[in-house]
């Protein structure tokens, strides 16, 4: 799917975050004690390092003026999943192949919710000039 040049660098990120998610369900049905564990802790050292600042960009920057816009449902959703996934990864913290796997599928569906639909309501909700402007990030300048 053709993304706005605005919303490219958070689109590059679900796109490496579906890549973490299928080596974690790969290590959760393995069976292998030392491979779940080792997937949960890349799981806590990704969510750490790279979602949660693009949680963070996407709740304060994004997410305010689809509110404003009107657009209470996908910003509900996108809170919603946000925090399942923020409980789900310090469970993550006692290995468990069922939690790792559960963590994996959420995070699987999340970025194609937000693909599919946050990103497609912003894109008509906003426009690219006022996306520009709410996500100032290297690359996104128009």
């Amino acid at each position: 799917m053709k993304r706005c040049p605005e919303l490219q660098n958070l689109s590059r990120e679900h796109h490496s975050a579906l890549k973490l998610t299928l080596h974690l369900k790969r290590a959760a049905a393995s069976g292998d004690e030392a491979r779940i564990e080792a997937a949960c802790v890349r799981a806590r050292d990704v969510f750490v390092n790279e979602l949660l600042p693009h949680f963070h960009e996407e709740e304060d920057c994004l997410l305010p003026h689809l509110e404003a816009a009107g657009a209470n449902v996908v910003v509900a959703r996108t809170l919603i999943e946000h925090r399942a996934l923020q409980w789900l990864v310090r469970e993550l913290e006692v290995p468990d192949p069922e939690v790792l796997l559960r963590f994996a599928e959420l995070m699987s569906e999340h970025v194609r919710f937000e693909e599919r639909e946050l990103f497609e309501v912003a894109e008509g909700e906003l426009g690219r000039e006022a996306l520009a402007r709410i996500l100032r990030r290297p690359g996104n300048a128009s």
